[in-house]
């Protein structure tokens, strides 16, 4: 699927990625048009049916993912919204072994997602993903997501990566053909970013549903074996 050999960086999306989206779909989907109705005094359907819309609307824009946009514009604290469901906040099962993996054969892992950086906050806060990545980065330091070539240009000036040489991992469609346009060599889908929908499959992309078929081959990549076997 992959060739481990040439990959050197490893840059990897969070939610839906290595964590299960069913938390942030459940909150957008469900909790805030609920929380929403009841404080603004609109119909669950009105407030579900208006969010729907924006939603659309705002799909792969900073704003989308902008929690003080969404505060404002709903009069609403959202990171204390967040936090009323924050046990739904998972890693998912495969990704601890997958991240060991590549920390052990030396590979650069960073996480870049567009997540609000107080999203970010408190899934590092609940997870155990700063044990495993050093570089934690939120798109919002840049001003623009990484749908954007923007984003990708500021991304390789700040981490110095050799396209050739990176893989990246996301849940997104649009992304992944964005990573792609900007050059990135090897690329990764995630068919089941959340545990409780159906999976999915992007035409012309590599896809996983578990992470811990792959360590075989990353660790013989670089002549090891894996932690258990030593």
């Amino acid at each position: 699927m992959l060739q481990w050999s040439e990959i050197d960086t490893v840059l990897l999306d969070m939610d839906g990625t290595l964590l299960d989206l069913h938390f942030d779909n459940y909150f957008w989907q469900v909790h805030l048009p609920q929380r929403w109705a009841e404080l603004s005094g609109k119909s669950a359907a009105e407030a579900s049916a208006e969010l729907m819309a924006e939603y659309d609307h705002l799909q792969g824009k900073l704003e989308w993912y902008c929690l003080d946009y969404w505060g404002k514009r709903l009069q609403l604290p959202i990171t204390e919204l967040k936090r009323e469901i924050i046990h739904k906040i998972q890693m998912r099962d495969d990704v601890p072994a997958f991240l060991t993996a590549l920390k052990a054969t030396g590979r650069h892992v960073a996480l870049v997602t567009n997540a609000h950086p107080d999203s970010l906050s408190l899934k590092l806060e609940r997870t155990d993903l700063a044990k495993y990545i050093e570089q934690l980065i939120s798109t919002h330091e840049f001003g623009v997501t990484k749908e954007s070539q923007q984003l990708w240009h500021k991304l390789k000036q700040r981490l110095n990566f050799d396209p050739a040489r990176t893989l990246f991992v996301d849940d997104s469609l649009p992304i992944l053909e964005a990573a792609r346009e900007f050059g990135i060599k090897h690329l990764l889908g995630v068919a089941n970013p959340d545990s409780q929908k159906p999976g999915n499959h992007y035409h012309g992309f590599s896809m996983i549903t578990d992470y811990r078929t792959l360590l075989s081959d990353i660790y013989q990549s670089r002549n090891q074996l894996p932690a258990s076997e030593v």
